[in-house]
């Protein structure tokens, strides 16, 4: 069954949120019944202030009975503060209703998250996290403010049509058409937006989910160069959950429409058809007792009602639909795919995260349909190649050619910005060209299976990744099966049995906050001297070594069959390579040291920045 159909299907099984609530009433009977007598009390002024006020206009000011005007006035005040301790007494009754209700839902959610994350098979329920602390919460207002407005609005518009009915019956000819025109549209308009808040709803559970995943995979996203595919992961649902919210706020303008039609048009109507009115009968006190009731009660009541339950409402239906769906789910195991249709596994690229977050990842690379077989050796031949950050963006590599002979020492070199990190993540197959081939050992590298690149190539950029665990794990992330002697051996070659001891050896334990930068970056580089590939690529991976440090390690790679590229720190780097390549944003040079020094005036002035001391290669 596809995923809508299984969906539709969840939903038809899942209880009715509206049953629930249903149930609720059913049971808890006697608590609603003492709510709503409150709310009776609370209604008194409705009931009682337009007809106060009719009488103390007609009976009193208009019949020059000052002092009786003012008595009926004094009785308007004191049904206020009745009605004012009943609204007290309400709210505190409201507690009785709402917190039980909050307690089952907890039980649902709880009980359905543990059902779901404890099948075999299954990942753990994290997006219970958000329905426990969220949505309940959401619900268990929602609730409350829902019974409050809608006893509210039912009292208060029964008394208002008794107390117009007591005026005149005329006086409903101009409040009820509207009125019923008003809360009609409104009760159309809840389909739509209970959709749009559903949408609101499911976005959040997205976000939710997608930001433990990430959480919990911190360390190999890290390790990957994937933190590009992570935050397009993550926009992506953000986007969707701010373009939910935008549809629900759109829909608003209806909750607006109703309340101008069952609210405001009842004084317009009234106060156009006061000389009909009067020529009827209907005294001036009855008018004004008319408008005292719509504005001062019926409105009022209303605005609560539409903003209650168009707002708290929809959330209060929609959050306990999703709660009742996820508790009560039919879990079935996941279906096993075709052969055909099974993509290919991949095992942890040996890569580190990349340099900066400017010259990270857009977009990820293509996953082929066929992959590409093991590259043949460390030729590297890249041709035409133009990369962007974006289609409208200055190219940051532009039609580069290059062509590289297995175990070619080549340095690049430019300054801060000029595409260092960038050509080698491109190289390093983590971005794809917008133009162009790259190839190594005669496989394209877009095209290559992952596992196959992983084991192809090495890049070790400038933030070196050590995660908590022991030395020896650390250093044999990438080549597991590295004998004693190879990781002592590589160890010595790059220099850093020295670290090692201090240490406390290969079994002990690491604190990658207790490390220095170029501490971390010596274990990244034993790391990386281990496996025997095709390619390594330093992206300034020993910019925080000392000069005689940063010398040997490179001699370390350099005496690999494998070619080797630096993304130069230093230009001492450059005079130790074969050839160096220069550059500058879309331009560049390749050449030996001899030839740039002739050639390029970038190269020329790069050299005469470092200080001469720093230049001296290295016997």
């Amino acid at each position: 069954m596809n995923a809508p159909g299984a969906r539709r299907e969840r939903a038809a099984n899942a209880p009715s949120a509206r049953g629930l609530l249903r149930a609720t009433l059913r049971t808890r009977r006697r608590r609603f019944l003492r709510l709503a007598g409150w709310s009776l009390v609370q209604a008194v002024p409705a009931l009682l202030s337009g007809w106060l006020v009719a009488r103390a206009v007609d009976d009193g000011f208009l019949a020059g009975r000052t002092a009786e005007g003012f008595g009926w006035l004094g009785l308007l005040a004191g049904s206020v503060l009745i009605g004012a301790w009943g609204t007290r007494q309400a709210t505190l009754h409201l507690a009785e209703v709402v917190e039980p209700f909050r307690d089952d839902l907890v039980s649902l959610v709880t009980t359905g998250a543990l059902r779901r994350s404890a099948h075999l098979g299954r990942p753990a329920d994290t997006a219970g996290v958000a329905r426990l602390t969220e949505q309940v919460e959401i619900a268990r207002e929602s609730y409350g403010a829902v019974v409050m407005f809608v006893q509210t609005f039912t009292v208060t518009a029964v008394s208002v049509l008794l107390g117009l009915t007591a005026l005149d019956p005329a006086l409903l000819l101009f409040v009820v058409p509207p009125l019923a025109a008003g809360l009609t549209l409104f009760l159309l308009a809840l389909r739509a937006l209970a959709a749009r808040q559903r949408a609101v709803v499911l976005a959040d559970e997205a976000i939710a989910e997608q930001v433990h995943t990430v959480a919990g995979g911190l360390r190999d996203v890290t390790a990957c160069g994937a933190e590009h595919l992570v935050r397009t992961g993550t926009g992506a649902r953000i986007d969707k959950a701010a373009e939910a919210a935008r549809a629900l706020a759109r829909l608003t303008a209806l909750r607006t429409a109703a309340l101008g039609v069952g609210g405001w048009l009842p004084l317009a109507l009234i106060l156009f058809g006061a000389p009909w009115l009067v020529d009827r009968g209907v005294t001036a006190g009855a008018i004004l007792g008319a408008l005292t009731y719509i504005s001062q009660s019926l409105q009022p009541a209303l605005q609560g009602l539409v903003q209650g339950v168009g707002g708290s409402g929809l959330w209060l239906l929609v959050t306990t639909t999703r709660i009742l769906e996820t508790t009560e789910e039919r879990i079935t195991p996941p279906k096993a795919k075709p052969p055909e249709s099974t993509p290919p596994k991949s095992t942890p690229a040996k890569t580190a995260p990349a340099k900066t977050a400017p010259e990270r990842a857009t977009r990820p690379p293509p996953t082929p349909a066929t992959p590409a077989s093991h590259p043949a050796d460390g030729a590297l031949e890249l041709r035409h190649v133009t990369f962007s950050y974006a289609r409208t963006a200055e190219p940051v590599v532009k039609n580069l050619d290059l062509t590289l002979p297995p175990g070619t020492h080549l340095a690049v070199v430019g300054p801060s910005g000029a595409g260092k990190s960038t050509l080698a993540a491109l190289i390093a197959g983590l971005l794809e060209p917008r133009t162009g081939d790259i190839h190594l050992g005669g496989a394209e590298v877009g095209a290559l299976d992952p596992a196959h690149l992983s084991d192809a190539r090495v890049l070790i950029p400038q933030e070196a990744y050590v995660f908590t665990g022991t030395v020896r794990e650390n250093l044999t992330y990438l080549h597991p099966a590295a004998t004693p002697t190879t990781l002592d051996e590589a160890v010595e070659e790059i220099g850093a049995a020295p670290l090692i001891e201090r240490l406390g050896g290969y079994e002990a334990q690491v604190d990658p906050g207790r490390l220095s930068a170029g501490e971390r970056q010596q274990i990244a580089l034993v790391r990386a001297l281990l496996p025997p590939t095709h390619l390594h690529v330093l992206d300034e991976a020993t910019c925080h070594l000392d000069p005689p440090a940063e010398a040997r390690a490179e001699r370390a790679f350099a005496t690999r069959p494998s070619t080797l590229i630096v993304c130069a720190h230093r230009i001492s780097s450059a005079l130790r390579a074969d050839l160096t390549l220069v550059l500058d944003g879309p331009r560049h040079d390749l050449g030996t040291h001899d030839e740039l020094m002739t050639t390029c005036a970038l190269y020329r002035d790069l050299i005469g920045h470092w200080d001469r001391a720093t230049t001296s290669v290295p016997s």
